[in-house]
């Protein structure tokens, strides 16, 4: 079964963000130095200590309707996006590669939240 693997949360003033969610939760949040073609911090939640967490990442926001989205891991992009279609779904941003990391895309539900799907392929490119 696709489990959530990953969050994005999107801000303004990502020092500001950086600066709320470092110090409300302890997260660890670090500029990412892998290839993205934006800039991108890393967020580590508490599972570091031994809890229960997901990690996840931050970025300026690229537009002024961009949401925090969840990620879940399938194994394959096209066909979750094929079947959120079928279901009823919709794609907003299409299948993008991460070098040497795998593929995602965003999609919208039929009540119009967005997620993200993700695929792991550490020769995508």
């Amino acid at each position: 079964m696709p489990n959530i693997v990953h969050f994005e949360i999107p801000a303004d003033d990502v020092e500001r963000a950086r600066k709320f969610y470092g110090e409300l939760f302890g997260w660890k949040i670090e500029k990412f130095t892998g290839p993205t073609p934006i800039d991108y911090w890393s967020i580590t939640t508490g599972k570091e200590a031994g809890q229960m967490g997901i990690d996840g990442g931050m970025m300026q926001r690229q537009d002024p309707r961009q949401q925090t989205i969840v990620y879940i891991d399938v194994p394959s992009v096209d066909e979750y996006m094929d079947k959120a279609k079928k279901l009823g779904g919709s794609v907003c941003v299409p299948k993008m590669a991460v070098p040497g990391m795998g593929y995602f895309a965003v999609c919208l539900d039929p009540e119009n939240n967005g997620f993200g799907i993700w695929e792991c392929d550490a020769n995508a490119k």
